[in-house]
């Protein structure tokens, strides 16, 4: 069985583009989606649209359910505040509807996944340190967790003591369990704009992390064009 994750598209359509051609190669069975489908980026409707028309199986993120109501306002920053009052003008009443409807954790065979930690995960909570990713292995019954929200891809394995990597690509072992970060498809922050995405293949056993190059200055215009924070389109030209 293979598995493709993404997550955190952020409204990023010219991202998103990118990523679904190169999922054509890929020939996932399944494909996933973490959640912030939308958020920051300037083309939310074409994003919803293609994450329900290619089949994803799609999870909530707090940016989803901030523009559906379903988390306070007053937690975003300023920049994530501008852009999600934004965006809940652009969206339908229906599409409205199906991010509030969005769900917090999914679980396949061998393998759990949400938006955030697995510790609570509709508060969502980042895994960023290992007291973070411990909280997410005690509530972890499988194998393999896979998560987004930080925009970082990296990966924890319940070691002792507790180890992590932000190499690339990993073999899931059969003696410990891991958390797997896949990174961001529409604004990642490890200083590297290219998009990224997961593609997990369970009869190797691997994780492959996918870089793929997309019209980053494409996007920055739209950003600015549809009147959002500058800010936001020098970040993902920064990736950071």
């Amino acid at each position: 069985m293979k598995y493709a994750f993404i997550a955190d598209i952020h409204g990023n359509y010219e991202a998103l583009k990118a990523v679904m051609g190169a999922l054509r190669y890929d020939s996932p069975d399944i494909k996933v989606c973490l959640g912030d489908v939308v958020g920051y980026g300037p083309e939310p409707v074409e994003c919803i649209s293609t994450v329900i028309e290619e089949g994803f199986f799609c999870l909530a993120g707090n940016h989803d359910h901030g523009v559906a109501g379903r988390v306070d306002e007053s937690v975003f920053n300023y920049f994530a505040r501008e852009a999600l009052l934004w965006t809940r003008a652009q969206l339908s009443n229906e599409q409205i509807t199906y991010l509030a409807n969005l769900g917090y954790v999914a679980h396949f065979p061998g393998l759990s996944a949400a938006h955030g930690s697995l510790h609570g995960p509709e508060l969502f909570n980042y895994i960023q340190t290992l007291f973070d990713a411990e909280l997410s292995f005690e509530a972890l019954d499988k194998k393999i967790f896979f998560y987004g929200h930080t925009h970082v891809p990296m990966v924890f394995f319940n070691t002792t003591p507790m180890t992590y990597t932000m190499s690339g690509d990993i073999e899931v072992s059969k003696n410990h369990r891991c958390l797997v970060n896949i990174g961001s498809v529409g604004q990642p922050r490890d200083e590297d704009p290219r998009a990224c995405y997961c593609i997990y293949d369970t009869e190797e056993e691997r994780v492959f992390f996918r870089r793929v190059p997309y019209n980053v200055q494409a996007t920055a215009r739209k950003i600015i064009d549809a009147g959002l924070p500058e800010a936001l389109a020098i970040r993902i030209e920064l990736g950071k």
